[in-house]
């Protein structure tokens, strides 16, 4: 049995004629009689009362009506939905990122909402040295993470570079300042997050060189907290400047430059290469990938 020879026999029991069922399918009635024929034979049984041409169904007839208008039902639903999804309308897009790439993603995933707002956005929080399983195991369409995973079953592409920042309250002693070198934060307390990464590494590693003590005093376990803390005048610390620029735009947070220090920070975007991305997937990557239109001089949104 297939679907077309569902739809010819649906035809013929709704217009109760093999000759209005051709015509209506655009067929001769011989192939409408071959492919009801072919139907009982896949049945078993006859379809249709003998000698009443197509004017009435057998009691198996009328039961395969019923299932004939569901499976074709079901054909159209699927076909709706699949273009659907073809024309974003539908859909789900997976991310697996960390608490710091979240915010390299937020103006992308607002443009992606607006031009999108059928898709499902669903953003798992991973750990970044997970982040290649994940996508591996069909879990994430799209991981971000801060280094460049070695496996050649994915592909790697940077997308943003950003920098680490020095961030005190802006009554700190070092808050006019434009500029401070390493050895005079040797008595500073740092706030710090808890969970260890390699720049966290490389920033020890900057002040061991120095030879400058790194005063890592309290440790937190978000980067909001981080910045909350300094905010409270409980400490300095260094995250990414990505991770701060709104406190420091509206100055609740003062960002001094450490003269020694030029830590950059690569965020990747990583996919399965062996398999095409969704087309939420696919959307998404060219918005992350297209900056956002700059707003007018005045700084109103045009009508």
């Amino acid at each position: 049995m297939d679907l077309a020879s569902l739809q010819v026999f649906l035809t013929v029991a709704q217009e109760r004629s093999f000759s209005r069922a051709a015509e209506r399918l655009y067929r001769t009635q011989p192939a409408v009689s071959i492919a009801v024929r072919k139907l009982e034979d896949w049945a078993g049984q006859p379809l249709l009362v003998r000698g009443t041409g197509a004017g009435k169904l057998t009691e198996a007839g009328a039961l395969l009506v019923e299932y004939a208008e569901r499976m074709l039902n079901l054909r159209s639903e699927a076909r709706r939905s699949l273009e659907d999804l073809a024309g974003m309308r539908r859909g789900r897009l997976s991310l697996g990122v960390n608490e710091s790439s979240i915010h390299a993603l937020l103006p992308a995933l607002a443009r992606f909402r607006r031009k999108y707002p059928k898709v499902e956005i669903a953003i798992h929080r991973v750990y970044s040295r997970d982040i290649p399983r994940e996508i591996l195991n069909y879990r994430l369409d799209l991981g971000v993470a801060s280094y460049r995973p070695p496996d050649e079953a994915l592909t790697v592409l940077e997308f943003l570079r950003d920098d680490l920042a020095f961030v005190v309250h802006p009554r700190h002693r070092l808050a006019r300042r434009r500029s401070v070198s390493i050895r005079e934060l040797g008595a500073e307390s740092f706030v710090a997050h808890i969970v260890s990464s390699p720049y966290r590494q490389q920033v020890i590693q900057l002040f061991a060189s120095h030879r400058v003590p790194l005063r890592l005093s309290v440790e937190l376990p978000t980067i909001e907290s981080i910045k909350r803390f300094v905010g409270m005048g409980m400490g300095v610390a260094i995250v990414p400047r990505m991770c701060v620029k709104a406190e420091v735009d509206s100055g609740d947070l003062k960002e001094v430059r450490i003269r020694e220090m030029r830590l950059h920070r690569e965020l990747y975007l990583i996919f399965r290469r062996d398999q095409p991305l969704s087309q939420s997937a696919e959307a998404f990557m060219r918005l992350l990938r297209t900056k956002a239109p700059a707003p007018p001089a005045n700084g109103r949104r045009p009508a």
